[in-house]
């Protein structure tokens, strides 16, 4: 499975680098450009009409790798990386009938919330029952660091399960909002997941790596200064991906540490918009979500996304010696 998890993610990075420029060149042509919100940084307004969608690039990548691998797949007879990939696919069609409407309509709102909402949960619920069906989830719930199984009873799982996914997806989904921090902060989540696949003998290591290969490939364009954004194409994309992996692995509540820097984000963005309303226009932060409040201070597009990537690899090597007996 090594040898396939490599090619995946050579495939994957070679395909996603070759792709950037006419992919760009493309949504140039089309105008697909992205409306930047108006009570955002003010500096980010020379970002205007920066091409968005770019999250094609690295799931076409990815597709390929999917593609290269298909005999490794097929030998392993496990159905869980195209179940994953099904999962991320379903989120990042959401997003891009959202990115579609928002540049239809010239405004920085696609899909109205409750929308989006439905159509998440509905995708959340057809994975998770799928997988349960499939015998790849036990309805244990691994605790990691302290070794526990705590058996839940399927009426509790499945909507917890929803909960998670649902909130993950959208916590991705806000992080992605400054020159590569979206697609750096999950390149170490998906380098996490490879090895966890990989120690488990899971035929998934080939989507994690083929998905860690594609988002380096995308990197490429996408680090600051941005040539092209993901848009929710991709950060939907991506939060499908990774709560697809955590679930496919039966280690749901990894996301917790390993997924920190999107919990602080969407924390961040909560606390805020309550602490606003409760105190008629105070705030905590000099804005939400959080990495905007570090640009506020005076931190760089560049020195945000290295401190979050780095928080995220010091917990990604954490969670991994966390789970020791669960690999074991």
């Amino acid at each position: 499975m090594i040898k396939a998890a490599i090619c995946a993610f050579v495939v994957a990075f070679a395909l996603t680098a070759v792709l950037g420029t006419p992919v760009i060149r493309f949504l140039k042509k089309l105008k697909f450009g992205q409306k930047i919100l108006e009570d955002g940084p003010t500096w980010h307004m020379n970002k205007q009409y920066t091409p968005t969608m770019g999250g094609i690039m690295f799931i076409a990548g990815l597709v390929g790798a999917l593609c290269a691998c298909l005999p490794a797949i097929w030998a392993a007879a496990d159905l869980r990386p195209v179940l994953i990939f099904a999962l991320s696919l379903i989120f990042g069609l959401i997003g891009m009938v959202d990115d579609y409407t928002k540049i239809k309509k010239k405004q920085n709102q696609g899909l109205t919330p409750l929308q989006k909402l439905l159509l998440q949960i509905a995708a959340a619920a057809l994975f998770v029952t799928v997988l349960r069906s499939m015998g790849y989830i036990t309805g244990h719930v691994y605790i990691p660091f302290v070794n526990v199984l705590w058996q839940v009873p399927w009426f509790l799982y499945l909507p917890c399960a929803i909960f998670v996914i649902v909130g993950a997806v959208n916590a991705v989904n806000l992080t992605d909002g400054i020159d590569g921090l979206a697609a750096s902060v999950t390149a170490v989540v998906a380098l996490f997941f490879s090895g966890v696949f990989l120690a488990l003998g899971d035929s998934s290591a080939v989507f994690s790596a083929g998905l860690l290969g594609a988002l380096l490939g995308f990197l490429i364009y996408n680090k600051n200064p941005a040539r092209v954004f993901m848009g929710d194409t991709g950060s939907l994309f991506l939060g499908g991906a990774v709560c697809g992996m955590a679930f496919a692995c039966d280690l749901p509540l990894i996301l917790v540490p390993v997924g920190i820097i999107y919990i602080a984000e969407t924390l961040s963005d909560i606390i805020q918009v309550t602490y606003f309303k409760m105190t008629h226009g105070k705030r905590i932060f000099k804005m939400a979500p959080l990495h905007h409040h570090f640009e506020m201070c005076g931190w760089s597009e560049k020195k945000i996304v290295f401190v979050f990537t780095a928080i995220t690899l010091v917990m990604c090597i954490v969670s991994y010696l966390g789970i020791g007996p669960f690999l074991a």
